[in-house]
């Protein structure tokens, strides 16, 4: 009967680096060097990169454990697909590197790159580590390595990387790609078509780097934007490095965005609209509405009043005509009894109609508030501002009997101020001719910000005094519920059915 080992082997997830041999960590020799077995993947040729990059510290004496994919890019007739016959393989191959470990043998499973950054290691680092003994040698990403060769700077500062495979949809890369300041996208080969699209849809592609087998035989470099898409392997990445001191780019047509914000802080901002906001060489708005915008390297901001609109649309387009990118910032949604009006009615005059106006969408404050509530505008609405500041209160106060007449629900901006202190009531005044005093009424203010309150109320009970220009009011239809939840009944919501009953 043979000896069993007293203890069992160790297990070590050894990080190569990029593919220069001379870019292993000493650490990640010391393990190789010492292992019982060394493991590595590959495809069904046989050819391994990590075992390449390791060669020469590989002993004769090594048991080599050659982990082969059923599969790589190809179709396979396993019944459960490819993600089946990777799952099978993925456990038989943890099963052969268990037996070594069994045996008290120690075991170096190699990985290109570092073994916990998108590596085949963590499939037997999931099966295998809370088995045995393990450590894992971080290795020099490719990310790293790719921004190395490049020369340029990837973050700095408070910029924010993001990392991406290329296999996600288009849509979804656009999005985040948008979104963000720095990127680097993993995966190409087949998906560069796809990658290249998401960059040129999301404004970034004359930024965009290409990075080909950083640090190894066969590098290459350059502008994406240059790349033959037939000629892009899986070992290449696209980078979109530091905005912060970047070269400016060539003479550019200027144009004008007005960009929604939503209603408050960075979880309502759009990727879209970070995307603009951060491309933006001008920042133009309502001091309270530029301040939250995050500040960039070379970016010029200009704030002002709050009942300037015209002006500061006149401004912006201004700075367009010369030449400029310019970001016009709004709360919610700039369609929304906001900015787009603005610039759109100046840009319609003679000197600025050549000059490119878009329109960011951003949530709006009523469906920012509508959600907090429940389901309020679940069914037909009507927006409505109770400001006489730029239509008179006779009309105001029509629109009102119309809309509470056709029995919608009514969200209400700018109720009041501290120079509009009579609106709230005369509404509410107007509305009882038509709703019942038990008409739920959501109160909401400050939605999103550091003095959130919404409460629900009923229209009899509104009080002009509880609202005031940071607040919006949803007043339900004839149909609204308000409905307590919860065990002990503490939660009220409301919500307005989306079928209407028939006369």
């Amino acid at each position: 009967m043979s000896e069993q080992p007293l203890t069992t082997g160790r297990l070590y997830g050894v990080g190569l680096g990029p593919g220069d041999p001379s870019l292993l960590t000493l650490r990640a020799v010391e393990c190789i060097r010492d292992a019982d077995v060394v493991a590595y993947h590959s495809a069904r040729h046989g050819r391994s990169i990590a075992r390449s990059i390791a060669a020469g510290h590989l002993r004769p004496d090594h048991i080599e454990e050659p982990l082969v994919y059923p599969v790589t890019t190809e179709t396979t007739d396993h019944p459960g697909g490819y993600r089946g016959a990777m799952e099978e393989f993925y456990e038989e191959a943890a099963a052969r590197l268990a037996a070594h470990l069994d045996a008290g043998r120690t075991v170096a499973v190699l990985a290109e790159g570092d073994p916990l950054f998108y590596s085949s290691y963590m499939h037997m680092h999931k099966r295998l580590a809370h088995r045995y003994p393990t450590e894992v040698v971080p290795g020099v990403t490719s990310v790293s390595a790719a921004a190395a060769r490049l020369g340029e700077p990837l973050v700095e500062g408070e910029e924010i990387l993001t990392i991406l495979p290329g296999t996600l949809p288009e849509e979804e890369l656009t999005a985040r790609l948008a979104a963000t300041d720095s990127a680097v996208v993993m995966k190409l080969g087949r998906t560069f078509p796809a990658v290249r699209g998401a960059l040129e849809r999301s404004g970034r592609l004359a930024e965009a780097r290409y990075v080909e087998r950083a640090t190894m035989s066969g590098e290459r470099t350059g502008r994406l934007a240059d790349v033959d898409p037939e000629s892009v392997p899986y070992f290449s990445v696209a980078v979109l490095p530091s905005r912060v001191d970047a070269q400016p780019p060539a003479a550019h047509a200027g144009e004008v965005a007005v960009v929604g914000l939503g209603p408050a802080g960075p979880l309502w901002l759009t990727p879209e609209a970070r995307g603009v906001l951060a491309a933006a060489e001008d920042i133009v708005g309502y001091s309270t509405y530029v301040d939250r915008v995050p500040m960039r390297p070379g970016q010029l901001r200009h704030a002002s009043d709050n009942k300037v609109e015209s002006e500061r649309a006149e401004f912006a387009l201004d700075l367009a005509r010369q030449g400029r990118r310019v970001a016009v910032v709004s709360s919610g949604d700039p369609g929304v009894f906001a900015m787009a009006t603005a610039v759109l009615e100046v840009a319609s005059e003679g000197p600025y109609r050549e000059i490119p106006v878009r329109v960011v969408p951003g949530m709006t404050a009523a469906h920012a508030a509508a959600s907090r509530a429940g389901a309020p505008l679940g069914h037909d609405y009507a927006v409505l501002s109770l400001s006489d500041r730029l239509k008179p209160w006779e009309v105001i106060a029509e629109r009102l009997r119309a809309a509470a007449a056709a029995d919608l629900v009514l969200a209400l901006y700018n109720p009041g101020s501290r120079s509009r202190i009579w609106q709230v009531g005369k509404a509410r005044d107007l509305l009882l001719e038509h709703r019942s005093p038990e008409t739920p009424v959501v109160l909401a203010r400050d939605v999103g910000g550091p003095e959130e309150s919404v409460r629900i109320i009923r229209l009899g009970k509104l009080d002009p005094a509880e609202v005031d220009m940071r607040t919006l009011l949803i007043v339900g239809s004839t149909q609204t519920r308000a409905v307590r939840r919860g065990a002990d009944g503490g939660e009220e919501i409301v919500w307005t059915p989306r079928r209407y009953p028939e006369a």
